[in-house]
């Protein structure tokens, strides 16, 4: 496993952990939103670079995809 692979899924750890805590839901179901997620998507792919960000970064990133039904680019 590389670095960046791990970085991922110490990324992917955290955010469940945030979601099962703010959502008050199972971890099986957390996980299922989380992968099933356009984040997860480009949290995977190591040439968005967005790996390198902190874990809240990325929930925050989610939270919107929930909340609007999409990615939202907040950076112009």
């Amino acid at each position: 496993m590389t670095k960046q692979e791990q970085l991922v899924e110490y990324q992917i750890q955290d955010i469940i952990e945030y979601m099962v805590k703010d959502l008050q839901i199972e971890y099986d179901e957390a996980m299922n939103f989380f992968y099933n997620s356009q984040t997860f998507d480009k949290l995977v792919d190591i040439e968005t670079g967005l790996y390198l960000e902190s874990s809240a970064y990325v929930y925050g990133i989610f939270q919107d995809e929930r909340n609007f039904e999409h990615l939202i680019q907040a950076e112009i």
